[in-house]
């Protein structure tokens, strides 16, 4: 299930093309957004949630740019907590549970990431393809 986003009070939405500059682009607005909202980036959890981030954005990337021309990143928080979600078209939903018990790289990186910062993981569906939800405590 995504966030509820009307209880995090700052929010940013980027689309950017689907091609590899995207996940510096998207890292690089993580970084900028956080800093407006006041959440210092010496944080441990914040260099979690930017690989996290990379490595969604580069999952698109790679699976989903030929039905996907473009990436939406939603980025959301809060005093104690921050969300992000990557949206492509790509109708595929991976079962995210499943790949805890991947061999690292990608969405295994991502959920044990995901775990051991005490956070959840989505996969939200919709008619336009799909978002992956990641929310962390702060």
């Amino acid at each position: 299930m995504a966030p509820a986003l009307d209880v995090l009070p700052h929010r940013h939405v980027l689309t950017l093309p689907n091609e590899p500059s995207a996940v510096r682009l998207a890292r690089e607005t993580a970084e900028r957004a956080l800093v407006e909202w006041g959440i210092g980036l010496h944080r441990s959890v914040v260099d979690a949630a930017l690989l996290i981030l990379s490595e969604l954005v580069t999952n698109s990337v790679r699976h989903a740019a030929e039905r996907s021309p473009q990436i939406v990143v939603t980025y959301a928080a809060s005093g104690s907590r921050l969300a992000f979600a990557v949206h492509d078209r790509h109708p595929h939903q991976p079962p995210l549970h499943q790949a805890m018990t991947g061999t690292g790289g990608g969405l295994g990186t991502v959920m044990e990431l995901t775990r051991q910062l005490g956070g959840t993981a989505a996969v939200q569906g919709d008619a336009d393809g799909k978002n992956i939800w990641i929310t962390l405590p702060l």
